[in-house]
């Protein structure tokens, strides 16, 4: 097994932890509502204000990852995140709960960003798409386990023994992570010259700050942010009101929410599918339209099932449903992932900082408005409205993204890193 095999295994598992501990809060929301004494209105406060802290603090995590390595900085923010996992779990109301989910945040941002920057200079071209879906599947998986895990969990011991045992996994994972991994594959020991070798088609360390003017004038810039935008709005729905929803809108008892794993097993699905396909499309279409291609489709089904999920009232079809609009939305997230390394280069953490950063003020939109219409309209169903829009505007946006267009040429990159 090669050396940056196992440095994906342990990204893998860092996207399960992350996934368990981020959705654990939406599986336990029906039981924290009522424990709490929490409306639905407060509740979309609480779901958002984690994706506050968690979208000011993406950029200068990021940064610090290119500046620092991911060996320090990953170690921080899994230790960090899992602290404030186990003070989830020891809230004793509203406010203490806000609080917490807050420094959650802060502590989980850049996570992704700074993963991303290990996949950068540990991966050539030729294997990151296929890296960046295998990890967007662990987030899935992640996803997927949670209810399996919460439900027995806190039918045994309570909603708050869950965040506790989550918070144990990440400690554990920061222990191995800060004593194995190595930032630049040459100071790995062990590692063969054949491998390193296959390797030197990588990104070389960043220690500079991403070009913001260059990207602020960059219309291919802007479309990814806004791309980002439109999908994580819907995501978003699936972390934080999914399961709330499936109780409170469509009848579902504590027990179906095993069920409720459907969609996350089958997005893990996607990511791969996407993982695998899109080596084979940008050989068959081309760099710019293979990653177009996977963008358009993936957003366009996603809104299609969107839309239908509003005049269909058969439960099981509501959760087939859900499970291909999540599939289509994660199918299109390697692209996403990869156009942000195709022009980010060195500055790669910086990058899926910025598009994170983005992603996140779709999160936090997509919570409170949620919860408003819901309390304002007593409907369910009107939140999609906005869901599905943004996600067929995504679609069209995919058009506007050139993955060869890079924010600093490589020219100017050598000499700045010269």
């Amino acid at each position: 097994m090669t050396y940056r095999s196992r440095v994906l295994g342990l990204l893998f598992l860092l996207l399960v932890i992350t996934y368990l501990d981020r959705v654990c809060i939406s599986v336990a929301g029906p039981r924290i509502q009522e424990a709490l004494h929490i409306d639905v209105l407060h509740w979309g406060w609480v779901t958002a204000i984690f994706t506050v802290s968690y979208a000011a603090f993406e950029i200068p995590s990021g940064v610090m990852g290119d500046r620092l390595g991911p060996r320090r900085v990953l170690t921080r923010i899994v230790l960090w995140w899992s602290g404030f996992t186990a003070m989830t779990g020891a809230a004793t109301g509203l406010s203490p709960l806000l609080i917490t989910r807050f420094l959650f945040g802060m502590g989980e941002a850049g996570a992704f960003p700074v993963a991303s920057i290990v996949l950068a200079r540990w991966f050539p071209v030729r294997e990151r798409g296929r890296a960046c879906g295998i990890m967007l599947t662990a987030s899935q998986i992640g996803g997927a386990f949670t209810p399996l895990l919460v439900v027995p969990i806190q039918a045994r011991f309570g909603w708050r023994a869950s965040f506790y045992v989550f918070a144990v996994l990440g400690i554990v994972w920061a222990a191995v992570w800060y004593l194995w991994f190595r930032d630049s594959p040459a100071a790995m020991q062990g590692i063969s010259q054949t491998e390193l070798a296959d390797i030197r088609g990588a990104i070389v360390e960043g220690r500079h700050s991403l070009p913001w003017r260059a990207a602020a004038r960059s219309g291919n810039f802007w479309a990814i942010l806004v791309v980002a935008y439109c999908y994580i709005y819907t995501f978003y729905f699936f972390l934080s009101w999914f399961h709330t929803y499936l109780v409170k809108a469509r009848g579902f008892s504590e027990r179906d929410l095993l069920l409720s794993s459907l969609p996350f097993f089958v997005a893990g699905s996607a990511n791969l599918a996407g993982a695998f396909s899109s080596y084979g499309l940008v050989r068959k279409l081309g760099l710019v339209w293979g990653r177009r291609w996977m963008g358009i489709a993936g957003l366009t089904i996603a809104g299609t099932c969107a839309t239908a999920v509003m005049f269909t009232h058969d439960k099981t079809a509501v959760l087939v449903l859900l499970s291909i609009c999540y599939a289509g939305i994660t199918y299109q997230q390697v692209s996403v992932i990869a156009v942000c390394l195709d022009i980010g280069g060195e500055f790669a953490g910086a990058m899926l900082g910025a598009m994170n950063t983005s992603s996140q003020i779709g999160s936090f939109t997509s919570s409170l408005l949620f919860g408003y219409l819901v309390d304002r309209y007593a409907n369910y169903d009107l939140p999609f409205v906005p869901m599905a829009a943004l996600l067929f505007l995504g679609a069209a946006l995919w058009l506007k993204i050139d993955p060869c267009q890079k924010l600093v040429p490589t020219e100017s990159t050598a000499r700045a890193a010269g």
